[in-house]
């Protein structure tokens, strides 16, 4: 019996187990489970057996033990039933068209040789004709949520996929919207990049010109995760496009962002207007700037799409099919393809020229901007509704959707809460290139932290003075799309002075020996941003190579030794704030 005096005996606390991830072969199994829970056979035009699956996940088990590196291993992907998978049958929801491609497209090759898995191919609005979901001989795609209600188009069968928890994250494409309304009405994230950036060769084409590939994901940093290892050009797709050298990786500081005027949201009901409302709050309440401006040469635009001669792509793409094999072809989708067929090349002559106007309003519009912070879509349609009025309805769906890839814009489409009883979504969208700056602006609505979708285009650059955050030079990084990456040290070879500039500068020289970490911020910047800093640096400072603490060798600032000579040696301050902070 312990004494009063003496600390009582505790019963030693168990140590929770560290959880593990599962491996690829569990998450296989976990996923048919859930494809039989869910009980959606509409979601797949074709479902790859379950076992054939595990075989694949146990040699993938197999290469990661040997210490291969894969930076997607074992996850699962749906993949739209117009886009090849390698032995699988591409149908584009029309039987009839049916084939067998021997190699996959080049998107999902990229996918599998990073570690995914293909679980099968997903039904879809035929030809990718629609944003309803509805219209596919292998039957109607059920909203995930609410069976009344339509899954949207025409990537419906990926959203449902994802939506439900059997995939990972899944592919879609998008001409006027079909990878992002399906977002919107799952609450899930859908990323469209730009036009381009993701190689179209093994895609069906709706109409060409204006097709990519998207994501859909439960999260940013998932769907972030698949659009990085897809995205590159393809000497096969020579519409396929590199990252520009002069590309903005982040936001400018403070960001600023436009949304429409009232009478830009006046397509939506009370509750959504107030919805996309508390989504722009939610961006100033981040520090961002809000303004509103007229959309109204965006939605004049829209209408190109359909209504005008642009249509004629479809018909370019798939309209002889169609004409040659009318059995197994849904009558809206048919319809809307075969009438282009008698539309006049000067018409469309006419609409591409009126087109490039478009784009050049657009981009005097955005001028200024980070980005435009748009409603997805309208409403969220029932079955019966769209059955009613297939047209009326689909058109409606796709009112701030329609123009994006006309424009040749890039957008993050993300959840914002529910309105009217169902989910309601917003979209960043912003100029071509400019990706990575919508996935930021949408992170901030998710509160969700994004990596980095351009790994190969920024170059390291470190700063040690007025370049840092919150110094008085810092807007220069900002200003051209620079990114924050990390506050770090420099190896132990360096010493700091206090040069007599305006505004007061550090010089940083490396020395044989005395030297001492020196502490600096890593940023990312495109090689024609840092060209600019280089031709605009003035005497005394100079852009070289700087040996950080973990041995990685970046671009740095430093000095002209000569302005060294005589000036104050503050290296024992450890960095430049801390110097600046001793002189108050």
């Amino acid at each position: 019996m312990p004494t009063p005096t003496e600390p009582t005996p505790t019963e030693p606390t168990p140590t929770e187990p560290t959880p593990t991830e599962p491996t690829p072969t569990e998450r296989v199994h976990a996923a048919y489970r859930r494809i039989a829970e869910a009980d959606r056979p509409e979601v797949w035009i074709t479902l790859r057996p379950e076992g054939e699956l595990a075989v694949e996940a146990k040699a993938l088990e197999e290469r990661l033990a040997s210490g291969e590196t894969l930076p997607l291993a074992g996850t699962l992907v749906a993949v739209k039933d117009n886009i090849d998978v390698a032995g699988l049958p591409t149908t584009a929801a029309h039987p009839g068209f049916a084939y067998t491609p021997r190699e996959s497209a080049t998107a999902v090759e990229r996918l599998v040789t990073a570690g995914t898995l293909v679980l099968g191919k997903t039904n879809l609005d035929q030809f990718a004709t629609g944003l309803v979901g509805t219209r596919s001989p292998y039957g109607a795609v059920r909203n995930a949520l609410d069976p009344t209600r339509v899954s949207g188009g025409s990537s419906s069968g990926s959203a449902v996929a994802v939506a439900l928890g059997i995939a990972d994250f899944s592919l879609g494409t998008d001409t006027a919207g079909s990878g992002r309304v399906p977002a919107a009405l799952h609450g899930i994230v859908g990323l469209k990049p730009t036009l381009g950036l993701v190689p179209n060769t093994g895609v069906v084409p709706a109409a060409k010109p204006y097709d990519t590939v998207t994501v859909f994901a439960p999260d940013l940093a998932t769907g972030q995760r698949a659009l990085a290892v897809m995205t590159g050009p393809d000497p096969e797709d020579p519409a396929s496009r590199p990252w520009p050298a002069d590309v903005r990786l982040a936001p400018r500081d403070p960001a600023r962002v436009a949304v429409p005027t009232t009478e830009g949201l006046s397509a939506l009901s009370d509750a959504e207007r107030e919805a996309f409302h508390r989504a722009a709050a939610r961006l100033t309440d981040a520090g961002v700037s809000v303004e509103s401006v007229d959309i109204t040469p965006l939605l004049e635009a829209a209408r190109l799409l359909y209504d005008g001669a642009l249509v004629a792509e479809r018909h370019a793409a798939v309209g002889e099919f169609l004409a040659a094999h009318p059995e197994g072809a849904d009558p809206t989708v048919a319809g809307i393809i075969l009438s282009a067929a008698e539309l006049p090349a000067t018409a469309l002559a006419a609409d591409q020229h009126r087109l490039t106007a478009y784009k050049a309003t657009a981009r005097a519009l955005l001028s200024g901007f980070d980005g435009l912070l748009l409603p997805t879509t309208v409403g969220h349609p029932t079955l019966a509704e769209v059955a009613a009025d297939p047209v009326g309805v689909n058109s409606r769906l796709g009112t701030y959707t329609n123009f994006v890839n006309l424009l040749d814009l890039a957008a993050v489409a993300v959840p914002a809460g529910i309105a009217d009883g169902h989910p309601f979504g917003v979209t960043v969208v912003t100029n071509a290139f400019e990706d990575q700056v919508a996935l930021d602006l949408a992170g901030l609505l998710n509160e969700e932290e994004p990596g980095r979708v351009q790994p190969a285009n920024g170059l390291e650059l470190a700063v040690f003075g007025a370049h840092l955050r919150g110094q008085p030079l810092n807007h220069q990084l900002t200003g051209l799309g620079a990114r924050f990456l990390e506050a770090t040290t420099t190896s132990e070879d360096y010493r700091l002075f206090a040069l007599a500039t305006t505004p007061p500068k550090p010089g940083l020289l490396r020395v044989n020996s005395g030297g001492s970490a020196l502490r600096c911020e890593v940023w990312s910047i495109s090689p024609a941003g840092l060209g600019a800093f280089l031709a605009a640096l003035p005497a005394p400072m100079s852009l070289g190579a700087v040996t950080l603490a973990d041995d990685r060798t970046v671009v740095g600032f430093g000095c002209d030794p000569a302005a060294a000579e005589g000036a104050e040696d503050i290296t024992h301050h450890g960095g430049w704030l801390a110097y600046r902070e001793s002189l108050t």
